[in-house]
């Protein structure tokens, strides 16, 4: 792909000078912008549209789109940051949830006055605004999202005489209740799926940690994370999901696809795996949103997603801010939510994908979309993870208080900041 990128790039101006020297007229330099975006996040398509149009509209600019692996990007990552810049990246993808531990020690660029000024930010999702922030200041501009909805299978639906998707979390309850006999699953949810609880602890309005004078503490043992845990307990009960297991373990499409259950918790691409695992399901899977308290919104979720951020060290920074401003406008967002099913990262956007059953059901959950505490040292919490283990205690027959009240000490000593 990158080499693809590059011919782009070189086509232009080198002809006379090698890539990226000369402008079209001969005259003064051409500048290179340098964006690190993640593997299979835009399609080849996508690039090569985008970057044709930008060099035309910038003809100033080239554009070097280099594409990076998940796999060890924090370290790469905060290495550039703190580098010269002279060979750095000038815009970089990054998670959501990943922008306070950049943002932290000043190394990347404000973009609260373009967010607000020129960008739509009232507009933006929240599930990718609110992690965005650090300290009060914008600095990832959200990219596109993507969240949990419902994959259900719409004969075993028909067949327990269910005419229409839940909306509430009564109904939600009830159907399952029906849809749980006759040696089927009402629905397939693992016991440490935290995600998903997540949502929950969110529409009670609680939180999983919640912050006060700089210093960050666990509030699963709070009344409202308290319900949230209670009706997963519940839902979780209309299945035989593991309950000392993640949605991983195995894998819940693998599972969904074999076995006759009704309902499971996922992204919506997850059901090209299940048909793939299970051709005779083809046609017979269908979407809708994680339902909330109240018919009139989907439940809280917890979006996935990317931001865009600029390294300060940049010294193109015209550039850097010319391909943000391009990349999460109307045309091109719209663009990449339509190639690669994801949701825009605006509201209005939504109706844009409105005509794919399984993305409109995500989006309209994006709208009630949040994202893990804006703590640089959350990845601390995930990769200890005591909200795992608090669930299965509880799911076991422990009780949900004393063991909400353990694991939110535990996050709490996690998110000390004077631990590092």
């Amino acid at each position: 792909m990158r080499r693809r990128l590059l011919a782009l790039v070189c086509v232009s101006a080198s002809l006379l000078s090698g890539c990226g020297i000369l402008s079209q007229d001969g005259g003064s330099e051409r500048r290179t912008v340098t964006v690190w975006l993640m593997k299979d996040s835009a399609s080849q398509g996508f690039l090569e549209r985008f970057t044709e149009e930008f060099e035309r509209k910038n003809p100033d600019l080239d554009l070097d789109v280099r594409i990076q692996k998940w796999t060890g990007i924090g370290d790469k990552v905060q290495t550039a940051l703190k580098a010269d810049g002279t060979d750095g990246p000038d815009v970089i993808e990054v998670g959501n949830t990943q922008v306070p531990q950049y943002a932290e020690g000043g190394r990347l660029m404000d973009l609260t006055l373009e967010s607000m000024r020129d960008w739509g930010s009232d507009d933006w999702l929240p599930g990718l605004t609110e992690p965005g922030r650090w300290l009060s200041q914008q600095y990832g501009i959200p990219w596109y999202a993507a969240n949990r909805v419902v994959i259900y299978r719409k004969d075993l639906f028909e067949q327990a005489g269910i005419t229409e998707p839940p909306r509430t979390r009564e109904e939600w309850l009830t159907a399952t209740e029906k849809l749980d006999s006759g040696g089927d699953q009402g629905i397939y949810l693992a016991g440490q799926d935290w995600y998903t609880l997540s949502g929950f602890i969110w529409d009670e309005g609680g939180e999983l940690a919640v912050e006060a004078g700089g210093a960050w503490t666990g509030a699963l043992d709070s009344e409202e994370a308290l319900r949230g845990m209670d009706f997963y307990r519940e839902l979780q009960a209309l299945g035989d999901g593991p309950l000392d297991a993640d949605e991983e373990h195995p894998p819940q499409a693998g599972v969904f696809a074999q076995g006759r259950v009704a309902q499971i918790v996922s992204v919506p691409g997850l059901a090209q795996s299940i048909v793939r695992e299970n051709p005779e399901l083809k046609g017979k899977l269908g979407f809708f949103p994680v339902p909330g308290k109240n018919a009139d919104k989907p439940g809280a979720v917890f979006t996935g997603g990317s931001d865009l951020v600029v390294p300060k060290n940049t010294d193109e920074h015209d550039g850097a801010l010319a391909v943000v401003e391009a990349l999460v406008g109307t045309k091109w967002n719209t663009d990449l939510a339509r190639t690669m099913n994801y949701v825009p990262n605006k509201k209005s956007l939504a109706k844009a994908v409105a005509d794919e059953e399984g993305v409109a059901a995500m989006a309209a959950g994006a709208a009630q979309g949040r994202a893990t505490p804006g703590t640089p040292r959350w990845g601390a919490v995930e990769a200890d993870n005591p909200i795992k283990d608090y669930m299965t205690k509880v799911l076991t027959g422990g009780d949900a208080e004393s063991e909400a009240g353990k694991a939110s000490d535990r996050i709490t000593e996690l998110l000390d900041l004077d631990a590092r």
